[in-house]
């Protein structure tokens, strides 16, 4: 395995990381409000967050390049506050796979939130508990395992991304180029050789990620109960 397989194995896992941890800050709100609004709004945001799941790949990396390119007005605006644009640089892939992992975080922490009920957080607000402490002390404890489910299916979903981050990063080796842009590399170039390789090694980085996190989500579920 090449330095230039490494390199795409290193910012696969970094993208997976940043991503997951970006999405569960950024999605436990919007769960939380979906779980809980009567909102006209609740069926269009919650459209909207569920989009990239029947989104094709391309079309979502496609309008994300628009969007952040040149041309985009949120790329002119970027370039007018002398911001880097984010279109074939890393940043850029996080922001496309954030947008794009959207989904895979917000349901499972929402059906966790609504499987609680209301009965938990009336209890604590009748022992006089402010919002905030009952979210803190009594919905987020109750709601672990829809966390490790939602951090599972971010981090082995961003993993697999490949239509989106090569829309919106490209194939730059070193900066951009991921492992799934990697294997498309390789069998463009005919090297079928290196794409089992690092198809293989994916393959099994998958399967040992997933027998881990669902071994601690099943731990998890059997210390809430």
């Amino acid at each position: 395995m090449d330095s230039s397989s490494l390199t795409a194995i290193w910012l696969t896992c970094k993208l997976a990381t940043l991503t997951t941890v970006l999405l569960l800050f950024v999605g436990t709100p919007i769960a939380w409000w979906l779980s809980n609004t009567r909102s006209r709004l609740r069926g269009a945001v919650g459209a909207l967050v569920s989009l990239p799941l029947v989104l094709p790949p391309t079309v979502l990396g496609f309008y994300l390049l628009i969007t952040f390119g040149p041309h985009g007005f949120v790329g002119q605006a970027m370039n007018s506050l002398g911001l880097q644009r984010l279109p074939f640089t890393f940043p850029g892939l996080v922001v496309a796979s954030v947008i794009y992992s959207l989904p895979f975080v917000v349901q499972p922490i929402q059906n966790a939130f609504e499987a609680i009920g209301r009965r938990p957080l009336e209890a604590a607000a009748s022992l006089r508990a402010s919002p905030w402490d009952a979210f803190f002390s009594v919905a987020l404890p109750l709601a672990r395992p829809g966390f490790v489910t939602a951090a599972i299916l971010c981090f082995a979903h961003t993993v697999g991304e490949f239509g989106v981050v090569l829309m919106m990063g490209g194939n730059i080796p070193g900066k951009t180029q991921v492992l799934s842009v990697k294997i498309y590399d390789f069998v463009e170039k005919g090297d079928y050789t290196q794409a089992h390789w690092l198809a293989g090694s994916m393959l099994l980085f998958n399967f040992v990620i997933l027998l881990l996190l669902y071994g601690s989500r099943n731990r998890v579920m059997g210390w809430s109960k």
